[in-house]
């Protein structure tokens, strides 16, 4: 049973990740400082699979802690690293951050992974390296364009960073793992993507506007060259994308790899807009969503979703979950948030008044 380290392990896909990994007989050990996430997402993953992963919470930004995190689990045969600050806009805004957080933790643990000899590594990287690709649907094979943002770069990056270390440490095998549009939640609503303050992405605004959290959702642009004038994505329920991240361990871990730096597209292959996502809600749902249509947002590609053939055939791994599948996880794991909350408010109020 062999030890994995997922940092970031309490996260929206990490703990997803930690779900399937225990499930596989995986011995999980979490590193997580909470700052997108919290200790009660244990409570999920413990729901769900019966077994509690080993966790520590600490910042990976400090290397004293690092370098003593791996002497003391000198045992670990592989590391997913999710652990990374992932708002585009709050990148531009705040650059030093992210460059630290994203690549900074990175560096400090390749430089533990190169120490242990033989070591696996699986990074959470991102189709926004492609930009606006020049045909749909993306190969891995389509050109690395310049970042939109400095999240954007982070992962151009370090990807990058892997590639040279792999290149001069032929122990170290990597796996970089480009993904689309994670959505969903687990299908028994004990974990699911919980953001803290406005999302950034689009389901849950969607699932928060259905509920009332939300005034109305703002479309951003009509009038681009896709079929129904809105931008074009590929989303992935989480829980496949989670079994991906498997699927590439136990490639590295049974030494099937090809070469010690491999890049695979996870997705669905399909692309849907914007108006797609939102009827899929109204469908699954019941509910109207209130949305209006906004001016172009800058910096939104056209239209993104993925050539899977590489994972299909190299991972044995394929997407099975269709977009509706997705969304209605996710719509019941909002309608189970909304009523955790109301009840807690609920129950805080009666105290009050005792």
């Amino acid at each position: 049973m062999s030890k994995i380290l997922v940092t970031g392990g309490l996260g929206f896909i990490g703990s997803h990740t930690v779900v399937e990994l225990q499930n596989e007989g995986f011995d999980v050990v979490i590193v997580d400082n909470l700052s997108n996430s919290t200790e009660k997402v244990l409570d999920g993953i413990i729901a769900i699979t019966g077994k509690k992963p080993h966790f520590e919470k600490f910042d990976l930004r400090d290397k004293p802690k690092v370098e003593a995190f791996f002497s003391k689990h000198s045992d670990i045969a592989g590391v997913i690293h999710f652990a990374a600050s992932k708002a585009v806009g709050e990148s531009v805004e705040n650059p030093l951050l992210y460059y630290e957080n994203n690549l900074g933790v990175l560096v400090y643990i390749l430089q533990e992974l190169t120490k242990k000899g033989e070591a696996n590594l699986i990074f959470s990287s991102s189709c926004t390296v492609y930009g606006q690709a020049d045909t749909m649907p993306i190969t891995e094979d389509a050109p690395v364009k310049p970042a939109e943002s400095p999240y954007g770069n982070t992962k151009q990056v370090g990807e990058e960073i892997i590639r040279d270390t792999c290149n001069v440490n032929p122990q170290l095998a990597a796996i970089a793992l480009r993904y689309f549009n994670p959505i969903g939640a687990h299908p028994t609503v004990e974990i699911g993507e919980l953001p803290i303050g406005v999302p950034q992405n689009l389901l849950p605004y969607i699932t928060q506007t259905g509920i009332g959290l939300r005034n109305e959702l703002s479309v951003f642009g009509d009038d681009y060259p896709t079929p129904d004038g809105t931008c074009v994505r590929d989303y992935i329920h989480v829980v496949d994308l989670a079994k991906a991240h498997v699927a590439a361990l136990k490639r590295l871990v049974q030494d099937n790899n090809d070469s010690n730096f491999e890049v695979f597209n996870l997705g669905t292959g399909t692309g849907s807009s914007v108006l797609d996502v939102i009827n899929s809600f109204e469908r699954v749902s019941g509910e109207k969503l209130n949305y209006r249509i906004a001016p172009r947002r800058a910096g939104d590609v056209v239209q993104a979703y993925a050539d899977t053939k590489k994972a299909n055939d190299v991972l044995g791994w394929k997407a099975q979950s269709t977009l509706d599948d997705a969304m209605k996880s996710a719509w019941d794991w909002e309608k189970k948030i909304r009523k955790a909350k109301t009840k807690l408010l609920h129950n805080s109020s009666q105290s009050t008044f005792k």
